[in-house]
């Protein structure tokens, strides 16, 4: 990746811009403890969260012969929008978003996300004016954000060379690749600093490190 050509920002929004795992976690375990199941604590969510989603709740023990996938993953979303006006962004999430701003870069979502409440979560952060446009899938049921991510490149004409995905997931770095788009990862989300080197993408700790690193690339 050549940073100085770079004109373009895909971000992800759970996990990369908003600090929501906490959240998820609280949430997961109201349903695991309906069900009686072992209850998570975040070293366990960590190692166990991937895309899809599906795979996730198989690896908690929801038993999809006895209910199928969508009863738990539509009742976790009721508890995850109940609280989540609660929910912030991470601190240096605003800061991040201003300073490709301030390059004049175009800036997007690409969220696994319910769109409408991607929309309403980005609006009540009084940040919607960093982006272009953002984009969230069409239900509740997160089996990936590939989809949308080709389209948007396609309706917005997007050059992916010239385009850089910053997320915190292996399915992120996923959508990157096959879209052909730069990708950098932050471990400060849903997944640890030693799944996400994996990619062999570069790995953060945080935004504000990935600021610093982009900013010394493209002086460089």
């Amino acid at each position: 990746m050549t940073e100085s050509n770079i004109q373009t920002i895909l971000w992800d929004w759970n996990g990369t811009l908003l600090d929501d795992i906490n959240h998820c976690i609280k949430c997961m375990n109201i349903l695991l403890k309906k069900r009686s199941y072992e209850p998570l604590n975040k070293d366990k969510y960590l190692s166990v969260f991937t895309f899809p989603v599906k795979e996730y709740y198989a690896r908690l023990g929801f038993d999809f012969s006895k209910e199928p996938f969508e009863i738990p993953a539509e009742e976790f979303i009721v508890h995850y929008h109940e609280g989540l006006q609660h929910v912030p962004l991470f601190d240096d999430a605003a800061a991040s978003l201003a300073f490709f701003k301030k390059l004049k870069m175009k800036q997007y979502i690409v969220s696994a996300m319910q769109h409408e409440a991607l929309v309403q979560s980005v609006d009540d952060r009084a940040i919607s004016g960093y982006f272009e446009k953002v984009s969230g899938i069409k239900d509740n049921l997160a089996f990936g954000k590939n989809g949308i991510a080709r389209k948007l490149i396609e309706t917005e004409g997007i050059i992916a060379k010239n385009t850089l995905f910053i997320g915190d997931t292996l399915h992120d770095a996923e959508v990157a690749a096959e879209m052909g788009i730069n990708c950098v990862l932050i471990s400060q989300g849903h997944q640890e600093s030693q799944v996400l080197k994996q990619t062999g993408n570069p790995v953060f700790s945080s935004l504000s490190a990935m600021t610093r690193w982009f900013t010394q690339e493209v002086s460089g």
